[in-house]
């Protein structure tokens, strides 16, 4: 048995969450490969909002194996707060002994970085997600197998900051008291220690034993470190490739892909955005799409669908469909816009170019609709939101299979 893959398509915030939920009742084993808590997964279920950061979305499924994978960036603090949401994770939740620690000087380093460049950051989430990263591709990270032996992991952590203390130095960060480091690795020890495993065996004995398998990743394709608007980006692969060297298997192990799109384009930090509005339309749709990030509470960036972009990541990650997100979000709009081509020194292009700088979009126009919230079969929506659909299977070249109408895990379209 392949393993199914779900992807972002865009710059992340797509809706992963509710469609890996809606998914995942039908799969025996959920698996995250890539990222940290700087990602946010938000579920509602029979009106209970669930905030996922580290734990992958199928814990919602009472049968269902979680798998942390080697490519995450494990933040113990946060996984620990995240599990308090939920009961009798023992036996549900496995955590890689190759995932990579993001300890609390990692988000130091991040936040330091950030306003050491001023008016040229990024616009991280100042979580620790590259600091960690880097310290992984440096070769002085510590992964989370080590948690299982807190005295020589302290010791490690206390040489690490002896050899880099002219670095610290420069962001103003102090070396932690070995006492209360110690004291702070013996409770993640206490709380993680049942959880951590290998795990590329498990997938592997999972494969072999033909059990269904869902893979999930973390942000969109265009925050991707390779493929993305660098160095607008993430530091992590966030394409379906990602996943295999995010979870130790192979790319014959991945069967159907699915990338999951808005109905329209957000972006949060800093970035070229080429869709974004400005105007009273970009603020409508934040508005009326709860535009605020999971995890930092920042406002969404808001403008509107853009389809090159979108025939770009559905080829890269080789998309055998798109489940098309908060389509109800269109809902009153006498107009919407799809991005069709872009402008670039004067000259029209149908291809995404690999600075977003500089480019216009360039739009067609197409009648808006009422009432599409909550629909549940294809013919129940309005015959202009249909239209709209079939126009992004056309430019995209890639089908929709998918149609959420509304947060709740059921108001989704299965085509």
């Amino acid at each position: 048995m392949k393993a199914d893959l779900i992807v972002g398509i865009q710059w992340g915030d797509e809706g992963k969450g509710k469609i890996v939920d809606r998914l995942a009742q039908e799969y025996d084993m959920v698996c995250r490969s890539q990222g940290g808590h700087n990602a946010g997964h938000t579920i509602w279920v029979d009106g209970v909002k669930f905030a996922l950061h580290l734990i992958p979305s199928g814990v919602l499924n009472p049968h269902a194996i979680n798998v942390v994978g080697n490519g995450v960036v494990l933040c113990p603090e946060a996984i620990i707060k995240e599990m308090v949401q939920f009961e009798n994770l023992e036996g549900r939740l496995f955590i890689s002994d190759k995932a990579h620690l993001n300890l609390p000087y990692h988000a130091l380093i991040d936040q330091a970085k950030e306003r050491l460049k001023g008016e040229k950051a990024i616009g991280t989430t100042g979580k620790g997600i590259g600091p960690a990263y880097a310290d992984k591709i440096n070769r002085t990270g510590f992964r989370a197998g080590e948690l299982l032996n807190p005295t020589k992991l302290c010791a490690a952590i206390i040489e690490y900051f002896k050899q880099n203390r002219d670095i610290f130095d420069i962001y103003e960060i102090d070396t932690p008291s070995e006492a209360e480091l110690l004291s702070q690795l013996e409770e993640y020890e206490a709380k993680l220690a049942p959880f951590i495993t290998d795990t590329t065996q498990m997938v592997w004995n999972a494969l072999d034993a033909d059990k269904r398998i869902l893979l999930e990743g973390a942000q969109g394709t265009m925050l991707d470190i390779d493929h993305g608007t660098y160095p607008y980006v993430t530091s992590s692969a966030t394409v379906s490739a990602g996943a295999c060297t995010g979870l130790g298997i192979n790319p014959k192990d991945i069967g159907k892909v699915t990338g999951i799109v808005k109905a329209y384009c957000t972006r949060v930090g800093n970035g070229p955005f080429p869709t974004e509005d400005f105007g009273e339309d970009g603020a409508r749709l934040g508005k009326q799409g709860h535009e605020f990030g999971t995890t930092t509470g920042r406002a969404r960036r808001c403008g509107w669908f853009d389809a090159i972009a979108t025939r770009y990541a559905s080829r890269l990650n080789g998309c055998d469909e798109l489940a098309l997100m908060k389509l109800d979000v269109l809902d009153g709009f006498d107009e919407v816009k799809v991005c069709v081509a872009y402008e670039v020194d004067g000259k029209e292009i149908d291809y995404l170019p690999s600075n977003l700088e500089d480019v216009t979009p360039i739009y067609k126009t197409f009648k808006g609709w009422d009432n599409s919230v909550g629909a549940r079969r294809f013919e129940d929506l309005p015959l202009a939101a249909q239209e709209y659909v079939k126009v992004i299977e056309e430019i995209s070249k890639t089908k929709v299979g998918i149609i959420s109408t509304s947060p709740e895990r059921d108001d989704t379209i299965i085509l």
